[in-house]
């Protein structure tokens, strides 16, 4: 029965959203759980029967609080503390440090940590979703609407060319033809997001190579384009023409955001524990698309996934609402952030599909 238990508990730790580490009252970790794996970026073999100032060298909070809570046997609660990851990333988090008694004595130390901006995320996706979907019925019906006329200018001016003695005026008639049809492929794109997803199976770095190699084609002068991948990543179910759309889309704008010398960064992780569009998520694969280009102007930067607005005079501002609605379908998101001076877009994808996705 006590196994049978133990295994129930074990299961229900590995599963929770929230990291938790379990400590003996050396300050040895004895566990932890997948969420705190992610959320620390380090593997539970690695970290395992280290002390806190190993696993936090660059934040001496964990350390001193968790050796107050021991010998004081209090529970020790603090929130949006730093949190120093050996990645050379920081994070604030939301913090609980609790004693296990056996009797009066502590005899094992519990840390729940959850990260202090999840909540703030969370709302922002649901806002950006909100918005996403009415733009995109907007641009829909402005699409639908647009196509009709389309299709009447450019039967006028096939009849008004057979009408034509003078064939110099062709030429007039030829750019009226060309240029509706021109248009009609332009709408086309921007109603893609509407087609729903054609899942198979994919490798996300042989789709990765292929879109590298496309940008590389395109562009005149030479990409400076590292690659950083985790080989351990399984085969997804996607649509291979999505995805590519979605991700060429990013690489774009990155490679239009550095200058001759710029660097972009192509890299792909597992993270686990990952809410997405309200579910939780035990594996995703992250993709992310560096640059060391300015940014999102700051003046944008909230709307930056919004249909139309772009931070190029000459840009549509719809390559990223696009592919953000492309990855949406895929139960995914995008993420934009700026850090140490460069530009992350990050692309969240479920590795276990859901039924109905």
């Amino acid at each position: 029965m006590m196994n049978r238990s133990a295994e129930f508990a074990a299961r229900i730790q590995e599963n929770l959203a929230t990291a938790v580490l379990l400590f003996d009252k050396d300050l040895h970790l004895l566990s932890i759980n997948s969420a705190g794996e992610g959320l620390l970026s380090v593997s539970n073999k690695r970290v395992s029967g280290m002390t806190p100032k190993q696993i936090w060298p660059k934040s001496s909070f964990f350390y001193e609080a968790i050796q107050r809570s021991l010998f004081s046997g209090s529970t020790c609660i603090e929130r949006g503390v730093d949190m120093h990851l050996n990645n050379n990333q920081k994070i604030k988090v939301d913090c609980m440090i609790t004693p296990i008694l056996n009797g009066e004595s502590p005899e094992e130390i519990l840390v729940e940590l959850v990260d202090a901006n999840a909540f703030l995320r969370v709302m922002q996706e649901v806002n950006q979703q909100t918005v996403q979907e009415a733009a995109k019925e907007s641009i829909q019906g402005m699409a639908h609407e647009i196509k009709n006329p389309l299709g009447g200018i450019r039967g006028a001016a096939q009849l008004l060319e057979r009408e034509l003695d003078n064939k110099d005026l062709f030429e007039y008639t030829q750019i009226i033809i060309n240029e509706s049809d021109r248009l009609r492929k332009f709408i086309d794109r921007m109603m893609t997001p509407s087609v729903k997803p054609a899942k198979d199976e994919m490798n996300i770095h042989e789709v990765l190579e292929y879109i590298i190699s496309v940008v590389r084609a395109e562009n005149s002068k030479s990409l400076n384009i590292v690659k950083d991948y985790d080989p351990s990543i399984p085969d997804i179910k996607a649509d291979r023409e999505q995805i590519i759309q979605a991700i060429l889309n990013l690489l774009r704008n990155a490679v239009q955001a550095i200058d001759k010398d710029g660097l972009i960064t192509v890299r792909t992780r597992i993270q686990r524990q990952v809410t997405i569009q309200h579910r939780l998520n035990r594996h995703i694969i992250v993709v992310d698309i560096i640059d060391d280009g300015p940014g999102i102007p700051p003046e944008i930067e909230a709307g930056a996934f919004y249909p139309m607005i772009s931070g190029r005079a000459e840009g549509t501002g719809l390559g990223l609402s696009i592919a953000q609605q492309l990855i949406q379908s895929h139960g995914g998101l995008i993420n934009y952030e700026r850090r140490d001076s460069n530009t992350y877009f990050s692309i969240l994808l479920p590795l276990e599909q859901k039924n109905g996705q």
